[in-house]
């Protein structure tokens, strides 16, 4: 039997081993610490009045940096490896991934399979948090493969795990040898009746009239993301600041951190070829002004291939004489000067004369035209086209059988009746490529449209339909995200949505070059491609319901953020405008292909009456009916149908089954029932009252049966209902009637 030191607490000594039969072998224990305790570091700092703790050299030692970041009883585990020979591509090669495990919040995975499965939606927003703000970090020519994985080990409801994961990511690249340049962090900030709040619990997020989460440096903010219900510019400015006060605070802990660490020696960077100043020189005289006039040319597809013609012949005049191998490398490096020529110039043009690459001022929207009710079949459906960005987006309105359920950590079990899903199908940018199901940025680009109309969406009692859009991108060049915000809002008002007001969005760029900056709205898809910022605001006429910005810089300033939001709101205003000339309010009238909903409500203890045992009695409504029939458990009761008398025979239906015995009122029965002193008659569907002989005619009754016999059909008065519920009908008095 192989001994193993124990690292047992228990007093140094002897027991013997195994039980009552079996051999008897002597073990001594011995008092060890736990394996590696000298490689365990922490640090913790206070965020939002509460304590957050990072550990590092614990658990996942093998990984290249790793750290557990805890709030509460929240636990993420978040661990980075980079491969160690760099990859021949031209990107750089990052993937993040956040896993929710549902054992850390105490469940067990529904399906057959009975474990986690592919992401689900709220993962890979989470992921697409986690990878924007610590992307811009690495060095620009970073080519090692880099995966960061972010575990939730625990889920306590008072902390959510996203903003942690962004955390603990940031620490474990610092404790890790990858060369970022510096921390980064990220907090979520709500207001809840004026006030402002950090890292709220999921009850404080329910009152929430703002909620967003913001990353950033020590230096500045670069990520937001979030929204709210039409808040002011204002506002959301004041939230990204207290979040930012708290963001230095825990970048300084994780430096800190990595300080107690002990700095690991930085692998070296593959820094970029070196190019000799005769073939920039070379280059440019044979392009600059190729890609000057072509930078001036307003169509996406023409002015790529002006674009294209100008780095073939900058190639073509670089490795003239030369032989195929110089050639190759030569050209390689030609087209190098040239993307930089391409990008140099289009942010001079920009910042020095003011003119972008369509010829539009820095403030001008394109030229915006709409369509409603293309679809007649759809229940509500539109197009939304700005320059070359087109969506068309069709709504269908349903019961709520319809609605989403939801299995996600802080969500689970809960009911989403408000649904829109965005496709980015390859057609729409002149491509074709392989279709296999919603990328990463279409799931994060129909969120930012869903949480853009949330705040807008009619109250269930008045306009108790589910409500899903479906939006496809027919062209793209630039903010296709903000176009299906405006189509959504064209089609659900044409299917007759009475949303609380219309709302549109735009998307804003940036070109900073020192100290010199300019704010674009409405960029283009090379705008977003050379720029520095891609910043999208979505809203009312009175405030903001959605908002995200990304930055390729360390972080923005806030003199920056306050410029582009006026700029955006002018140019969201100005885009509804524009959207109203088409339809500017709800139709009067439903789609005569949408199910018309009629709420009628029941006492609570007919609800079991009218489900019947095993659903026996409501699934055969339906079925005579047509009509689909909505339970909830105070009473209120849904019908919908397309067909006006169907609904009305269900209704019927309903309300006879649920009807309750008035005193005084007279019903037609049928005798269920006889016995020596009496009748029993069924008023309602399970529903009896007992006619007393006494009260079965005027004269003397000697016999029941002379007068009534089963399965008669006679007209009787409720005459009394004890407390019991106990009914006493009488024909007697019936018949002076």
């Amino acid at each position: 039997m192989r001994l193993i030191p124990s690292r047992s607490t228990k007093p140094e000594g002897e027991f013997f081993a195994g039980g009552r039969n079996s051999k008897r072998e002597k073990i001594l224990i011995q008092n060890t610490p736990p394996l590696h305790n000298t490689n365990i570091h922490s640090v913790t700092v206070e965020v939002g009045g509460r304590p957050v703790h990072f550990e590092t050299g614990k658990y996942a030692k093998q990984s290249h940096g790793a750290v557990t970041v805890r709030q509460d009883d929240s636990i993420v585990l978040v661990t980075a490896v980079s491969s160690n020979q760099p990859k021949p591509f031209d990107f750089l090669p990052l993937t993040v991934e956040y896993m929710d495990r549902t054992a850390a919040y105490g469940k067990i995975p529904g399906g057959f399979f009975k474990r986690e499965g592919r992401a689900n939606e709220r993962e890979i927003l989470v992921s697409r948090i986690i990878d924007r703000p610590i992307r811009p970090l690495f060095p620009k020519v970073w080519r090692f493969e880099t995966q960061v994985i972010a575990t939730v080990i625990s889920y306590d409801p008072s902390s959510d795990t996203d903003v942690l994961a962004v955390c603990g990511a940031s620490a474990a690249l610092q404790v890790s040898d990858i060369p970022v340049s510096q921390s980064a962090a990220a907090v979520r900030v709500v207001r809840v009746e004026g006030k402002y709040l950090v890292n709220p619990s999921a009850a404080q997020l329910e009152l929430a009239d703002l909620n967003v989460v913001v990353a950033g440096t020590l230096d500045a903010v670069c990520m937001v993301e979030g929204g709210g219900k039409e808040v002011s510019e204002a506002a959301l400015l004041d939230a990204v600041d207290l979040a930012h006060i708290e963001i230095k605070k825990i970048c300084a802990a994780i430096d800190e951190l990595r300080a107690k660490v002990g700095s690991p020696a930085r692998r070296p960077v593959v820094k970029a070829a070196e190019i000799a100043d005769d073939l920039k020189v070379k280059v440019k005289d044979a392009c600059l002004e190729t890609i000057q006039k072509a930078l001036r040319t307003s169509g996406k597809h023409e002015r790529r291939d002006a674009l294209a013609a100008a780095k073939v012949a900058a190639v073509a005049a670089a490795t003239e004489g030369l032989a195929d191998a110089d050639a190759e490398k030569q050209g390689a490096l030609a087209a190098n000067v040239v993307e930089k020529l391409i990008r140099s110039e289009m942010r001079r043009m920009v910042i020095e004369e003011g003119v972008r690459l369509d010829g539009r001022a820095t403030d001008e929207i394109r030229p915006i035209w709409t369509e409603v009710g293309i679809a007649p079949r759809a229940h509500g459906s539109a197009v939304f086209t700005r320059g070359e960005t087109q969506v068309f987006v069709a709504a269908a309105l349903g019961v709520e059988d319809d609605a989403q359920r939801l299995d996600y950590a802080g969500a689970a079990n809960l009911v989403r009746r408000w649904m829109l899903t965005y496709n980015f199908p390859p057609y729409c940018t002149g491509e074709s490529y392989g279709m296999r199901g919603p990328k990463r940025r279409e799931i994060g680009h129909g969120a930012l449209a869903h949480r853009a109309l949330q705040a807008v969406m009619p109250a269930q009692e008045s306009f108790p339909y589910v409500l899903r859009c479906t939006a496809d991108v027919l062209e793209s060049n630039g903010s296709s995200s903000m176009g299906t915000v405006c189509g959504s809002t064209l089609a659900l008002l044409d299917a007759g949505v009475p949303l609380k007001a219309p709302v549109a969005g735009v998307a804003m760029g940036l070109i900073k070059e020192g100290d010199e900056y300019a704010v674009l709205s409405d960029i283009l898809g090379d705008e977003d491609h050379l720029g520095d910022m891609d910043f999208k605001v979505a809203g009312t006429t009175s405030g903001i319901t959605a908002f995200q910005m990304d930055t390729k810089i360390s972080g923005v300033p806030r003199e920056v953020m306050v410029r582009a939001m006026a700029q955006a709101r002018d140019g969201r205003l100005h885009i509804l405008e524009e959207m109203a000339r088409t339809i500017s309010a709800a139709r009067p009238e439903l789609s005569p292909f949408a199910p018309r909903i009629t709420t009628i409500h029941i006492k609570q203890d007919k609800i079991r009456d009218l489900i019947g045992p095993g659903g026996k009695v409501i699934r055969g409504m339906q079925e005579k009916t047509g009509c689909r029939i909505t339970v909830d458990d105070s009473g209120r009761v849904d019908v919908a149908s397309t067909d006006h008398a169907a609904a009305a025979r269900c209704i019927g239906m309903i309300r006879e089954i649920t009807a309750e015995a008035e005193i005084g009122k007279m019903y037609v029965g049928v005798v269920k029932r006889v016995t020596d002193f009496g009748a029993f008659v069924e008023i309602f569907p399970g529903t009896e009252g007992l006619v007393h002989i006494s009260q079965l005619a005027k004269d003397r009754v000697n016999k029941v049966t002379d007068v009534v016999n089963e399965g008669d059909e006679i007209l009787v008065r409720v005459v009394d209902i004890d407390k019991a519920g106990k009914i006493r009908l009488s024909r007697k008095d019936a018949l002076d009637t």
